[in-house]
């Protein structure tokens, strides 16, 4: 259905709060969001002027079951536009793993989860958007149009380019449940080979292969999870209280979630990060209410430490080396993912790590067409994500481990995403991410500079 007059008017007084907001700023000072939260891993200076106001731009305006549509504001969760959806027996194409991931933050940043094998990235289901830009007004972009140089520079560009304000997505009909396949593999190849196989034919032992993603917790030990939409379903499990879902991939072959749980099955745990804070730990995690066992409360708690030390000043104490922070995610073409895992599980002393499949969809044209994260269409890439701390070894500083994964990703031709520490030279940087056609877009819709260029933001941490 398409937005009502009224509705309509609500989310154009809350996007014109928002250009007094900009204008607010003084002229010549650099712009920025003032956000309560983040699912960014990159520390930040000390911001010298007020922020933007976006927290009233997180609505959903309309669903269209009928037409598989959804237009909704910016600073809109998944948790809160999956609801929207789920309700009407649909949902996004792509819906990122944490709750609090807004769908402005997946497509100006990068989002990716199990349907990517078939879905790409959340960028490439928009039809349609509004940004306010750097030069402080609100344009639409779409595919073709006078704005198509914005649309296509705009993923990956983290609020350097502007900010969404109203995006109309495309979503896909759901069913109930989602039936679960755990399938082990005692060698990275193997691993490598089943992902190639499933991509091709969607299917696994002759049953179709609706999600897939997996996890390598050692070298002769992971497991690729595969999800299949299903009707009915025999009995359902919960991972939202005191069970922990990656651990059952080495319990159980088969799993049934309704297809709500499924979607917010890395969330309880934040993946398996929330053994850091002992979560996992039965007396704790019985004593931790299931209501705080959620990505956005672990946040707030890294966020405590990186703030105030209290922890590292704590191990110091402790005569406990320095750790480096070692938070990415990778793309890795999927004939070298085998020689990158291989190589990590080597050298970087972090376990598990998460495997997910994805192709960006055709064009038709052959042609790259998001430039600022320029893989190939119709290629398969695996994810590779880990979370988690390494020593800093005696000779050795804080940022070698991470450049050390930045030069494997390159060699093996696969790219990293921005939302945490980088550490590439400008020139390198440039390189890989679209230096050009990021320099023409800024040029047109941040002629001032108004907004930190990508390279400030996510190497210098401005």
């Amino acid at each position: 259905m398409p937005v009502s007059a009224e509705v309509l008017t609500a989310h154009q007084r809350r996007v014109e709060a928002l250009r007094r907001s900009y204008r607010a700023i003084p002229a010549g000072r650099p712009v920025r969001l003032a956000k309560r939260t983040s699912n960014l891993f990159r520390p930040r200076a000390a911001p010298s002027t007020p922020g933007l106001d976006v927290t009233q731009l997180s609505h959903v305006l309309a669903v269209d079951p009928i037409a598989l549509t959804a237009e909704v504001e910016g600073m809109t969760t998944y948790e809160d536009l999956v609801d929207a959806t789920l309700a009407v027996g649909c949902m996004p194409l792509v819906v990122p793993q944490l709750r609090t991931i807004t769908i402005g933050g997946a497509v100006s940043g990068l989002g990716i989860e199990a349907s990517s094998f078939r879905n790409g990235l959340p960028h490439e289901s928009v039809l349609e958007m509004d940004v306010l830009t750097g030069a402080g007004e609100v344009v639409t972009a779409c595919p073709d149009g006078p704005n198509a140089d914005l649309f296509e520079a705009f993923p990956n560009s983290y609020g350097s380019l502007g900010y969404a304000t109203r995006l109309v997505i495309q979503l896909e009909r759901v069913h109930a449940y989602v039936r679960l396949r755990h399938v082990p593999f005692t060698q990275l190849s193997g691993i490598q080979d089943a992902i190639g196989e499933i991509v091709r034919s969607r299917t696994f032992e002759g049953e179709d292969v609706d999600f897939i993603d997996g996890v390598v917790f050692s070298a002769d030990e992971a497991y690729l999870t595969l999800g299949t939409w299903a009707d009915s379903a025999p009995y359902t499990s919960s991972y939202t209280g005191q069970q922990v879902y990656y651990r059952s991939l080495r319990l159980r072959s088969e799993d049934y979630l309704t297809t709500k749980d499924y979607l917010w099955r890395w969330d309880t745990d934040w993946f398996w990060c929330s053994r850091a804070f002992g979560v996992q730990r039965p007396l704790i995690r019985r004593l931790w209410p299931d209501s705080l066992k959620r990505s956005d409360v672990y946040w707030k708690i890294i966020r405590f430490e990186n703030q105030h030390h209290w922890w590292a000043r704590l191990q110091q104490r402790r005569g406990e080396p320095s750790q480096e922070r070692v938070v990415q995610d990778v793309e890795i073409p999927l004939e070298r993912t085998a020689d990158f895992l291989h190589w990590f599980l080597d050298t970087v002393p972090i376990d598990p790590v998460w495997l997910c499949p994805l192709v960006l969809r055709d064009t038709g044209t052959g042609q790259r067409r998001w430039p600022l994260y320029p893989l190939e269409p119709g290629k398969t890439y695996v994810n590779v994500g880990f979370w988690s701390t390494a020593p800093i070894l005696p000779g050795r500083e804080d940022g070698d481990v991470n450049r050390a994964i930045e030069a494997e990703v390159a060699a093996l031709g696969g790219h990293k995403s921005l939302y945490s520490d980088a550490y590439y030279d400008e020139q390198t940087f440039w390189g890989l991410y679209g230096g050009e056609a990021y320099r023409t877009a800024k040029r047109v819709h941040d002629p001032e500079g108004r907004l930190p260029d990508l390279y400030a933001k996510a190497v210098r941490r401005v």
